[in-house]
C-alpha cells in the first residue's frame, strides 16, 4: 500500500463549532436516548471524524448543524453564534449557505440532469448568470473527476459516480464547513477507497481556505485517510477522542471491539 502524506493538524484556537451538553431522545416518552450530554469542539480547518456503530447518534448530532434535528437540551455554537436559538429558516439561511452537506445515499434529484443537480444550490441561492453557473458546474464536476457528465441522468451513473456528483453539489457554493454523512456507505471496498482518496485530495486543495470538515462514518480506512482527530460514539456518549494513531493504541474496551469488529460484550485480549 502506498504511503499517505501526513496532514498538518491545525493549531488549536477558539473552536469554530462547539457542542455543549447535547441531549437527544426519540420515542413517545423519550425512552430512546440517542445522545447523552455530548461535549465536542471542532476547530477551523480541521477534519473531525465521528465514528460509531449504526444507531450511535452520529448523523443525529451532525444534522443539528443545519437544523435537520434539534437537541432536547444543550448548546451548539458556530463561530460564537448560538444556533440552538435559531427558530426560522431566515435564522438558518446564512449558516446553511456556508455549509455543504453530502447526504448518505447521495440524494440526487432523479428529475434533473447531473448538471442541474450541481447547479441547484446556485440557482436557488445566488444571482449568478447562466454562463457563470455553467462554468462553476463544470469546475465542481471536474474537481470530483466527472468532467463532461452534465447532460446525463443520475440513474445513468454508477453508485460511486453518483456519490461524486453529490459531492460536487455539496461544493457548489464553496462552503466553509462540509459535512459528509457516511460517504462510503453502500459502496464496494474499491469504490469506497476511491471516494476516501477523493475526499483527501479535496482536503489538500481546501487547506489554504481553512475549510472545516466533519465526517460521519464507520469506515476505518476512510478515517485513516482523512481524520485530523476522531471521536467514537457509544451508547449516546463519546468514549474516545484523539488522533487515529492514538485510537489504534487505545485500550478502551469499546475501541478494541470497534477495531476488531466484535459484537458488543466481546473483547479481544
Amino acid at each position: 500500500m502506498e504511503e499517505e502524506s501526513a496532514r498538518v493538524i491545525p493549531e488549536p484556537g477558539s473552536p469554530l463549532i462547539s457542542f455543549r451538553g447535547i441531549h437527544k431522545s426519540f420515542g413517545e416518552n423519550g425512552e430512546n436516548k440517542v445522545l447523552i450530554g455530548i461535549d465536542l469542539e471542532v476547530y477551523q480547518g480541521e477534519t473531525m471524524v465521528i465514528l460509531g456503530r449504526s444507531g450511535s447518534g452520529k448523523t443525529v448530532l451532525t444534522s443539528m448543524l443545519v437544523g435537520l434535528n434539534t437537541p432536547d437540551a444543550g448548546v451548539i455554537t458556530v463561530e460564537g453564534v448560538e444556533i440552538t436559538e435559531f427558530v426560522t429558516d431566515t435564522d438558518w439561511r446564512n449558516l446553511r449557505l456556508r455549509t455543504g452537506y453530502l447526504f448518505q445515499g447521495s440524494a440526487l434529484y432523479d428529475s434533473m440532469t447531473v448538471g442541474e443537480n450541481v447547479a441547484f444550490p446556485m440557482v436557488q441561492h445566488t444571482d449568478w448568470s447562466e454562463p457563470e453557473i455553467e462554468r462553476r458546474v463544470a469546475e465542481k464536476l471536474g474537481q470530483v473527476g466527472l468532467a463532461g457528465v452534465e447532460p446525463l441522468d443520475p440513474t445513468a451513473l454508477s453508485g460511486g459516480m453518483q456519490r461524486r456528483a453529490a459531492l460536487a453539489r455539496s461544493l457548489a457554493l464553496d462552503p466553509q464547513i462540509i459535512i459528509y454523512d457516511e460517504p462510503t456507505a453502500g459502496l464496494d471496498p474499491v469504490t469506497g477507497d476511491e471516494i476516501s482518496r477523493l475526499i483527501r485530495r479535496l482536503q489538500e486543495v481546501q487547506e489554504v481556505l481553512k475549510v472545516t470538515s466533519i465526517v460521519v462514518t464507520h469506515d476505518l480506512r476512510l478515517t485513516q485517510l482523512v481524520a485530523d482527530r476522531l471521536v467514537l460514539l457509544h451508547e449516546g456518549q463519546w468514549v474516545f477522542q484523539g488522533t487515529y494513531e492514538e485510537f489504534l493504541r487505545s485500550s478502551h474496551p469499546e475501541v478494541r471491539r470497534f477495531l476488531h469488529r466484535e459484537p458488543q460484550g466481546e473483547t479481544t485480549p
